[in-house]
């Protein structure tokens, strides 16, 4: 079902609160840190004289920092009163409003959902930069011209369905748009990616069943295009359905991962050990806490999917790789690659480990992460193998 569009009251709500967490409750917590240790190395040297500017230094910042915090959760409060009365200009009025929405449900979007705040991203079928139903009718209207085969295409952490629009200005096309010129049906989905993979695996499973049994037309064939965290959660969808009786996966014939890391993106995971080597210092602590502030989802991206995951039966696997480089070196292809993710992780493949076997994989050399959201050569090898 269609959800309420946040206001953008709703959105400076959010934002008030998040500031009075992270960015007063940081610039507090490091400016006593920091007098601490100055005040604890003066005491010897004064014979504990320097515990009267430090009793005094306390008497004035508290009450500063704790009117900061209340002024902006007052102004948290009534924002997100007014803002809930449907007052005021929606959040996903304007593009850049709606890539906002996406980047902050991937850093906080399970807080978000825990505390069902409006800003949260209920999974959903996209078209026109909004929600479709899955009615029937609704899909009848969405779709007038649906096909028996259905391609969904799924994106990665902090990003939505027009990501994949990424460059359409240089190309002149996109994936949906040239699959659909192939006698396939695009599906975008949108889907809260501060989630976990589980979750998002269970979510997507039941609304590609509702997709399946509601579809304007017989389905013939059902394929699944994922970037980044979307390929995992496409998988996560599989795994699902595996559980289940006849269903979608019936239609299943092609699955393709778009550097989607597998087996973990160990850069994203730096963000973890940088958050540990913070918190041993009691100056830096509250900048570790901000690093962990991370979502689910952002941990589950770096863990990827182990081996209890399998490729369904009768399922052709298209994993493609990229790197920034034309390197042939392994140290610069499997731990650089694309910024995020290495070629081995995006294979699957790793000390004699192969989680896909037989699957036909590509890389693309001076390429970024992001430039397979829409890539010519991507693009060819989409329509080959979706012939």
């Amino acid at each position: 079902m269609p959800t309420r569009e946040p206001t953008l009251l709703e959105a400076l709500s959010l934002a008030s609160a998040v500031a009075d967490e992270l960015v007063v409750g940081t610039v507090r917590d490091t400016h006593h840190a920091v007098a601490d240790r100055l005040y604890g190395a003066l005491r010897r040297p004064t014979g504990g004289l320097v515990r009267v500017p430090e009793a005094a230094h306390r008497a004035v910042s508290a009450p500063v920092y704790a009117g900061l915090g209340l002024g902006l959760r007052t102004l948290a409060t009534g924002l997100g009163a007014v803002g809930s009365r449907g007052i005021g200009p929606r959040v996903e009025s304007e593009r850049y409003g709606r890539h906002l929405r996406a980047a902050v449900n991937g850093l906080i979007g399970d807080r978000l959902r825990a505390e069902r705040h409006p800003m949260a991203i209920t999974m959903s079928v996209r078209r026109f930069g909004r929600d479709v139903g899955t009615g029937p009718e609704d899909l009848a209207a969405a779709y007038p011209r649906a096909t028996g085969r259905v391609v969904v295409l799924l994106h990665g952490l902090c990003e939505d369905e027009e990501h994949f629009r990424r460059g359409r200005h240089r190309r002149g096309t996109t994936y949906a748009e040239e699959l659909a010129e192939h006698g396939w049906t695009p599906v975008l989905v949108r889907y809260n990616t501060g989630l976990s993979l589980r979750e998002n695996g269970v979510e997507l499973t039941a609304l590609l069943q509702r997709l399946v049994d509601r579809w304007p037309v017989p389905v013939e064939r059902v394929a699944l295009v994922g970037h980044s965290m979307g390929g995992l959660v496409a998988r996560a969808a599989c795994a699902v359905a595996t559980g289940l009786e006849a269903g979608w996966t019936a239609h299943l014939t092609d699955v393709v991962t778009l550097a989607t890391p597998h087996l973990g993106a160990p850069l994203a995971g730096g963000v973890g050990h940088g958050s540990r080597a913070l918190a041993r210092y009691p100056e830096a602590a509250a900048f570790a806490r901000i690093l962990d502030q991370r979502s689910v989802g952002v941990h589950d991206l770096v863990k990827g999917l182990s081996d209890d995951v399998p490729p369904l039966p009768r399922v052709r696997y298209r994993l493609v790789s990229a790197a920034l480089s034309t390197s042939e070196r392994g140290l610069l292809r499997n731990v650089v690659g694309d910024m995020l993710v290495g070629q081995e992780s995006a294979y699957g493949r790793r000390h004699g480990r192969e989680l896909f076997p037989g699957a036909e994989v590509m890389h693309l050399s001076r390429a970024g992460h992001f430039d397979l959201l829409n890539h010519a050569d991507v693009a060819v090898a989409l329509r080959r193998w979706l012939a």
